[in-house]
């Protein structure tokens, strides 16, 4: 056995012993509020899909796609500025500009590329990005990659964030970049983005924002959460995804000021060395921003299905975070138990996921539900009462 095989079988043998193995069920529908799983007999409600609007299967977005296939093909086997540019590219990126009411935007594969395309692209040594502590692994290996000084923040913690902020000023920064997640993904925090940018004015600092789970239905219009928190058009630089709320397909972008656009079209690795975006996603994509634009109504629904579910928890005696995001971790400390939580509720029609270190920090195990706007409070009700059941054996709650 060579050695790279025996380091692998090693550490595949240490994580299966401490509860963390993951495994990867196979779906055997399209993502929609119930979905069948393969060798489980009944369909199950599927209750840890980032399907927050409900769109991954929706009619008009399918019929997109479909369309899209006959008019303009199904791939285009070029990065964008070879030969990979097809007029629907450019009209999503209009679309999304228009959305967040931003100059330009720039299409990546996916948010993770955007993310790990921008910092290094933008910054350099004389400059500095201040991050907070939480923030996600692809924007931490984003940061990684740029030379830029380096500074961490506590979560969410203003104080500590301006000092940083001082901190580089006092080392000379040219450009001061705040990074942070508008929604953290493990716990459904939404950070106080209004402060943020007080703050950055104060010190002529730029903010960035990545929106995957913001983008669509956070803010009052879904526009993210500089509208949730009152700044509509004042972050500098927002990524988020086409994966998620957005039709759940793939897809991720870059949205802000035109120089800095085009700067990334030129510069930014994952951009320049990535096949284009296929069309099918990219028509799809724009049918999504065009529902999105005429009604709210998935938006209010599911912010509706995410305060009843909320309170219906709390009630029944589960540790929840405390917040209004459709994102809703069910804390339950130990990750072996996250996970018998987690087969026991399969069992009773009911598919969720167990989080548990390295992904949340040890001692933070839980079940992380996410709610959709496709569930029917009969849904709710079902989860709810499985949660309660599950709940009580396990010893979780009395």
């Amino acid at each position: 056995m060579d050695a790279l095989v025996l380091k692998a079988r090693q550490q595949l043998e240490e994580i299966r012993s401490a509860g963390t193995f993951k495994v990867e069920r196979q779906i055997t529908t399209p993502q929609e509020a119930s979905v069948g799983v393969l060798d489980v007999a009944q369909p199950v409600l599927n209750f840890c899909a980032n399907n927050y609007l409900g769109l991954s299967n929706h009619p008009v977005v399918v019929a997109a796609a479909r369309k899209a296939l006959d008019s303009h093909g199904y791939g285009l086997s070029s990065v964008r500025f070879i030969c990979g540019t097809q007029d629907l590219h450019k009209q999503l990126e209009a679309r999304i500009s228009a959305f967040h009411g931003t100059e330009d935007t720039i299409l990546y594969p996916s948010c993770f590329d955007a993310n790990a395309g921008l910092f290094e692209a933008l910054l350099g040594p004389e400059d500095a990005v201040i991050s907070d502590e939480l923030n996600h692994a692809s924007i931490i290996d984003g940061i990684r990659l740029c030379k830029a000084k380096r500074y961490r923040y506590k979560h969410m913690d203003l104080i500590d964030l301006e000092h940083k902020i001082m901190e580089a000023e006092d080392a000379g920064a040219k450009v001061k970049l705040i990074a942070t997640d508008g929604v953290f993904s493990m716990d459904g925090d939404i950070a106080p983005i209004g402060d943020i940018v007080a703050l950055a004015h104060h010190h002529d600092a730029q903010v960035f924002s990545d929106e995957c789970h913001a983008t669509g239905f956070v803010g009052a219009t879904g526009r993210g959460t500089d509208e949730a928190c009152n700044v509509p058009g004042q972050v500098d630089i927002i990524n988020s995804t086409l994966g998620k709320a957005l039709g759940g397909g793939t897809g991720g972008y870059t949205t802000g000021k035109a120089d800095v656009i085009a700067l990334l079209r030129q510069r930014a690795r994952p951009y320049l060395f990535s096949n284009s975006l296929a069309p099918s996603a990219v028509a799809a994509s724009i049918a999504v921003f065009d529902l999105l634009s005429s009604s709210s109504a998935l938006r209010d629904k599911l912010q509706e299905n995410a305060d009843y579910f909320r309170r219906q928890m709390a009630a029944a005696g589960f540790s929840i975070r405390p917040g209004s995001h459709p994102i809703v971790p069910i804390m339950l400390g130990d990750a072996a138990l996250a996970n018998k939580m987690a087969s026991a509720m399969l069992q009773r029609g009911v598919y969720v996921v167990g989080f548990s270190y390295p992904v949340v920090p040890k001692g933070t195990a839980r079940i992380r539900v996410q709610l959709s706007a496709a569930h029917e409070r009969e849904h709710l009700d079902k989860a709810i009462a499985a949660f309660k059941d599950v709940g009580q054996q396990l010893g979780v709650i009395q």
